[in-house]
């Protein structure tokens, strides 16, 4: 048991054992090595792991079938097991399996035979070994084979003795028992084991041996080649030795001075970059005075950007420096309180401009003060500041007009202070003269102030542009410069020659010496202007050189503002495009609602007088003068802030409708007075009528003006010339005609009650055809007037006054639908509607005045007869009712008017006389009879045409008689 496992000379898993089966031709065989025979067959105390037993046959159906034993096969093997009727039948192939034929192989052999052909090649360019390794491959089959003999358990890489168990299975200690009689063959087994052992001794050492003959010649080979290695290093260490005598002499003649010269400039730099950072934490140092000086003067744009370049040159250039490390935190803290500095004094910037005397002068104050609020609040993103400015125009707003109303309250000496205290019940004891005063004063302030407004976000926002226009610009320009540096890149050769020393690039040290002085300028720049001297120690601590450092970081281009300053812009603003875009829109969304706050507060105030119904007690005049002044003020705020505030308009329309209300009202009143006390007699008509309908023939709808001295001499006349026409009417349609007048004439003054108006005076007009068919055609006015009788000049009279109403309607219809939009023209359709009624109303007048005529005929000619005397009674009765009627009308109807009323009369005079022939049997025979009703006939006829402007009317007398059938 001298070897161990380990110097077994078989590879045990190794790559070796594949190459020598594959090499072993199987067809030679080395005998293994008998092994002793079994001394204990029946207990045996080694067992041979390959010996055959009885355990390792298999046996299967095909074997037992094809047992080549058997001389012949049994025939009726099936059948003494399956019976009787067993018959051998062909196996049907399965559907579900497919046919498989060669072509199926085809695709495989045509891949196979490529690698095959790869193979074959392969075999041929690799012969096979010389004899030597044949034997030897031979050989070390044979020593496998002897190997394969002994136990497993000895080749295990875990062998060991000391294992209770293994040492069990090597030294079977059950098999030396003496006692019981078996002292003999427990001997034998002993001496057994020994040889087993012994021969497995032999075997390993046999191997052994063979190993160390094979290797023996390289063994040697090996010692021999150390002598001679030893000789070429000792020649290689004198070789390196003189070569670096060699080294160390160049070294020291041509590098060591260049390489001197290098180090003295990189301390020399190094020695500049100290002073520069030394220089530079000076002037750090100093930020914080600094930035108190320019507080003190309100330079906020100037310190922000000192601080924010001294937290640049903190993070970049002087980053980790021990005394500086609470200097960040210092600053930031300094930053908040800037703009809390800032914003308080914008708040009180505003307030000092919203509350200066409201003159005329509506020029910016403080514009540059007001351009650096504004840069220093838009570089720290506080763009919440237009709030603060719109509550200080509220509070201005509203402080204007108590301001107004208590000097106004003070110049007038009817009102007691002491007595009333309350400031709104003292505005309310204003007459409409001085309320109105104090109202245009308030609207003139509210323009001034809404003009400085205007000027001061003028102002603002010219600053967000020009911020917003700088992005734009550098944006523009940074596109430019990368595209530039992007040619210059791909145009250059990076060919970097360099050489090592002490961990730095020789092209760096010498490269510093170039750069250093740009750093220098480069920094300086923050300090003094870029060509001067650095600073001495003493001279950085003065604040000359910070307070220029606020400048700006980087770069700065001014631009101008409209309102004449230039300013700074600052490339550090970080605001975005639309941020600045949507600031924008803020501003101009301020200067609307400074309009609508003018708007409110006016509103309020109206409301406040309006509350004992002082406003719906104006005159015409008064609320017209009151609305052209609420109107010029609206225009003026449209026009100053370029948008139109609703509110102010909706309170004048809210009271324009009041006064609409109670205009129409006083005026149905006074006409439904006028009516109820009309005698419906014909009036003369003054001078100043007759102007107003001349005025209207012009083409103008206007109220005359009251000339005095002019009127008294000129006398009434009887009746109104219309275009040549003559009307005869009343005094309440002369009072109406000027009633429509001052409608159409409202209208023009308030244009926004056009529709209101129109509507009102349809049910004007309405009204009147309605009373006057009541109190005429109706009778009313027996009882309302105490009338003992409508004449039939009453009827005459009222359907003339009806036609000069008619007469106008067009003219009216006109005047509204020229001041009406488009959207509305359906509204005209009333006055279609009131001109329909009247007509209606004129005809049932004049079919009044024939019912009256008519009704006469019936009595008078029902008891007709013919005979003498010529003419009749009944004839000169009917020619005296239509004189009667001829004069009552002819003077107030026109000519043809008359005529058709005439011909309408004479038609049913016919119809009755006619009827009262048949009655009577007088037919147109030529008779007696015939004659007599013929010269009554002659004698209706003669004196009706002699009637004045009856002469050529056709009575047509020959309708009388029957026709003959």
């Amino acid at each position: 048991m001298a070897s161990s496992h380990s110097s077994s000379p078989v590879p045990q898993g190794s790559s070796s054992d594949v190459f020598f089966k594959i090499e072993v031709d199987p067809s030679k065989h080395i005998r293994p090595v008998p092994s002793l025979p079994d001394v204990c067959p029946k207990e045996p105390t080694v067992t041979d792991q390959h010996r055959w037993t009885v355990y390792h046959s298999k046996v299967n159906l095909p074997a037992a079938l094809n047992d080549p034993r058997l001389a012949k096969r049994e025939s009726d093997f099936f059948t003494k097991t399956w019976g009787l009727d067993f018959v051998d039948t062909e196996v049907i192939p399965s559907f579900y399996l497919p046919q498989i034929s060669k072509e199926h192989f085809t695709v495989y052999q045509q891949e196979i035979s490529q690698r095959e052909k790869i193979h074959e090649r392969c075999k041929n360019i690799c012969p096979p070994k010389d004899t030597f390794e044949r034997t030897l491959l031979h050989t070390h089959d044979k020593s496998r084979t002897d190997l394969e003999q002994v136990p497993k358990i000895f080749m295990k890489p875990d062998f060991a003795l000391d294992d209770s168990l293994t040492f069990n299975s090597v030294l079977p200690w059950s098999h030396f028992n003496t006692a019981g009689g078996k002292g003999n063959r427990d001997a034998a087994s002993s001496k057994l084991l020994q040889e087993k052992l012994s021969h497995y001794l032999d075997i390993v050492e046999v191997n052994i041996a063979h190993q160390i003959s094979l290797r023996s010649e390289a063994f040697f080979h090996a010692m021999t080649s150390q002598h001679e290695l030893q000789d070429y290093l000792k020649k290689t260490s004198q070789a390196v030795k003189m070569l670096r005598d060699k080294i160390a002499q160049i070294d020291k003649v041509m590098c060591e001075g260049s390489l001197h010269i290098l180090r003295l400039a990189l301390t020399r730099n190094n020695c500049v970059k100290v002073y520069n950072k030394l220089k530079l934490m000076a002037t750090v140092h100093q930020t914080q005075p600094t930035v108190q000086v320019l507080l003190s003067t309100s330079e906020f744009v100037g310190a922000l950007d000192l601080i924010a370049t001294t937290q640049e040159v903190l993070q970049q250039e002087l980053q980790g420096i021990h005394s500086f490390r609470h200097l960040g935190s210092q600053l930031c803290e300094l930053e908040k309180l800037i703009d809390k500095m800032m914003i308080a004094e914008f708040s009180t910037y505003s307030h000092s401009d919203l509350n200066r005397p409201l003159e005329d002068d509506c020029q910016v104050l403080e514009e540059e003060r007001l351009i650096s609020l504004v840069f220093g609040l838009l570089k720290q993103r506080k763009l919440n500041f237009l709030e603060i400015y719109g509550e200080k125009m509220i509070i201005t707003a509203k402080n204007i007009i108590k301001q107004c109303v208590i000097n106004k309250v003070s110049q007038t000496e009817e009102i007691d202070t002491d007595v009333v205290v309350k400031l709104a019940d003292q505005m309310r004891m204003l007459n409409f003269p001085q309320w109105f005063d104090l109202l245009k004063d308030i609207f003139s302030k509210f323009t001034i102030f809404l003009q400085r407004v205007k000027a001061t976000l003028n102002i603002i926002h010219s600053v967000v542009l020009s911020v917003l226009d700088k992005n734009q610009r550098t944006r523009e320009l940074e596109e430019i410069s990368q595209q530039k540096n992007a040619a210059k890149d791909n145009s250059l050769d990076t060919e970097v020659a360099y050489l090592i020393h002490e961990g730095m690039f020789i092209s760096d040290a010498f490269g510093e010496g170039e750069l250093t002085p740009i750093a220098v300028d480069t920094t300086s720049q923050r300090n003094a202007s870029p060509n001067s001297e650095p600073c001495s120690s003493d001279s950085v601590s003065e604040p000359e050189c910070t307070t220029d450092s606020s400048s700006s970081k980087e770069h700065t281009s001014s631009s101008a503002i409209p309102g004449g300053a230039d300013i700074m812009v600052s490339e550090d603003m970080k605001l975005t495009d639309s941020e600045l875009g949507k600031l924008a829109n803020n501003i101009q969304e301020l200067l609307y609602s400074a309009s609508d706050i003018c708007h409110d507060r006016a509103v309020k105030f109206l409301m406040s007088r309006a509350k004992d119904g002082f406003l719906e007690k104006l005159n015409s005049m008064e609320f017209i003068t009151l609305s052209r002044l609420m109107e010029t003020f609206i225009l003026d705020t449209e026009q100053i802030c370029g948008r139109k505030s609703t509110s102010l308009l909706g309170a004048l329309q809210s009271q324009a409708i009041k006064f609409v209300n109670r205009f129409h009202e006083e005026r149905k009143t006074k006409l439904s007075l006028l009516l109820d006390n009309e005698r419906w007699k014909q009036a003369d008509v003054p001078a100043e009528f007759q102007d107003l309908v001349d005025s209207l023939s012009d083409g103008k709808i206007a109220l005359p003006e009251k000339k005095s001295g002019a009127t008294e001499e000129r006398k009434p006349a009887e009746v109104l010339i219309v275009e040549g026409q003559q009307y005869a009417v009343v005094g309440t349609v002369l009072l109406l005609i000027r009633i429509i007048l001052e409608y159409c004439q409202c209208v023009d003054n308030i244009p926004s009650v056009t529709t209101d108006m129109l509507t009102r005076l349809s049910d004007l007009l309405k009204y009147f055809n309605s009373r006057s068919c009541q109190l005429v055609l109706g009778a009313g006015a027996l009882q309302v007037v105490g009338l003992k009788t409508i004449t039939t000049k009453n009827l005459a009279l009222s359907s003339r006054c009806l036609q000069l109403i008619v007469h106008y309607i067009p003219v009216i219809r006109a005047h509204f639908e020229a001041r009406l939009p488009p959207k509305q023209y359906s509204m005209l359709r009333h006055f279609d509607h009131i001109t329909k009624d009247y007509h209606d109303h004129i005809a049932e007048i004049s079919a009044k005045l024939v019912a009256i005529m008519d009704s006469l005929f019936d009595k008078l000619l029902s008891k007709y007869e013919v005979k003498a005397p010529v003419p009749s009674a009944c004839f000169r009765n009917i020619c005296k009712q239509m004189t009667k009627m001829h004069e009552a009308i002819f003077d107030l109807l026109p000519e043809e008017q008359t005529q058709m009323l005439f011909l309408r009369i004479n038609a049913s005079y016919k119809l009755h006389l006619k009827k009262q022939l048949s009655h009577l049997n007088v037919i147109n025979d030529g008779g007696p009879q015939n004659g007599l009703v013929t010269a009554d006939v002659a004698f209706y006829t003669g004196n009706l045409q002699a009637l004045k402007g009856l002469k050529d009317l056709d009575l047509n007398m020959a309708e009388i008689w029957e026709q003959k059938r």
